[in-house]
């Protein structure tokens, strides 16, 4: 048994003994990890998982031919193509996170209706990793990443369209500008603290 599970039992344990402290800081098994293209949403994701030791999934990995060949030309995704496409991640996610005890996730989900259909679709909570920082390290850290679908034109539609998390999501947010190292343990000391 891990750190994590170990830590997770004792979670619900408390929670089932102190209802106010279940209120305050739910049990997480699935983190996903939200923001613009090019904040670092993957890499963050990746470290993240290996760290926990738990799968990752990609939500770009889940976009249909169609939605990719939208994006490349600089065509921003509608609702009708983003839907199938979220419900397709949460499924895999909610399996994932099942069998592993955790599961962690990079997806833009830059609309607070982009994270409840996650939320919904997956049957349970959701840690949402908000990733922030200025338009200007984002577009240098866009115009330095090569073969990706997403072109960096489509960072000011994102920023246009971003709705960052309101005080009643389950949501942490994090400076990109820190190293990932630290932000893994962020997220970790955010999951594993006592409240």
């Amino acid at each position: 048994m891990s750190q994590f599970e170990r830590a997770l039992g004792e979670q619900l344990s408390s929670a089932t003994q102190n209802p106010r402290a279940a209120l305050e800081k739910p049990a997480t098994r699935l983190i996903v990890v939200i923001g613009v293209c090019g904040c670092g949403k993957s890499t963050l994701g990746t470290s993240l998982a290996k760290h926990l030791r738990k799968p990752f999934l990609d939500a770009d990995d889940f976009h249909p031919a169609s939605n990719k060949n939208k994006m490349a030309r600089g065509i921003p995704l509608g609702d009708a193509d983003r839907w199938p496409w979220l419900d397709a991640l949460a499924d895999a996610l909610a399996v994932k996170g099942k069998r592993a005890g955790m599961a962690v996730a990079a997806c833009s989900a830059l609309r607070r209706s982009y994270r409840e259909r996650l939320v919904l679709m997956a049957g349970e909570p959701i840690l949402f990793v908000m990733l922030e920082g200025s338009r200007e390290l984002i577009a240098e850290r866009l115009s330095l990443r090569t073969g990706h679908f997403m072109p960096a034109a489509m960072l000011d539609s994102q920023l246009a369209t971003l709705e960052p998390p309101c005080c009643d999501e389950q949501a942490i947010t994090l400076d990109i500008a820190q190293p990932i190292e630290a932000m893994v343990k962020e997220v970790h000391d955010y999951l594993f603290s006592r409240r």
